[in-house]
């Protein structure tokens, strides 16, 4: 069974060394043995990355006199960012649904307030969102151990 584009390329990115031959590749073209410099493998097993990058359309080769340099295929990379896109979108409408059913609920279960106040807006897209650091969580005072028995 073939895989399709979308799933060929995705599996070539999936390795560490392929991404950064990748990256490098983003800056200028290189031949084989100039990607292989950094690396603590053979030429041979660049080239095997080389393949399986090829086959999914990440890159090609060309001749330039002797010269046999790896060139970067920046439409594979358009094919990606449009499934990427067309997924964020979904989500983005479901948080922005999810917002909405949210903002009608009160904010405490059993308070005498009719008219539900807004809730804060999601963050604008694209906006880094920075991790928690364990150190920075609230207490846990008023958090009660389950009960166990009768």
């Amino acid at each position: 069974m073939t895989a399709d584009p979308l799933s060929l390329v995705f599996s070539a990115l999936a390795d560490p060394t392929r991404r950064d031959m990748v990256a490098r590749l983003a800056v200028a073209d290189a031949t084989v043995n100039e990607l292989a410099e950094p690396y603590d493998v053979t030429v041979q097993a660049v080239s095997k990355h080389l393949k399986v990058l090829k086959d999914a359309g990440l890159v090609s080769r060309s001749r330039e006199a002797q010269r046999r340099p790896v060139h970067l295929e920046a439409e594979v990379f358009t094919m990606m960012t449009r499934w990427i896109e067309r997924y964020r979108r979904q989500a983005e409408e479901r948080y922005r649904r999810l917002d909405d059913v949210l903002a009608t609920m009160p904010d405490e279960v059993g308070t005498d307030e009719e008219t539900p106040k807004p809730r804060a807006a999601r963050p604008p897209r694209r906006q880094a969102v920075q991790p928690t650091r364990t150190n920075e969580l609230p207490p846990l005072d008023d958090v009660q151990p389950p009960r166990t028995g009768a």
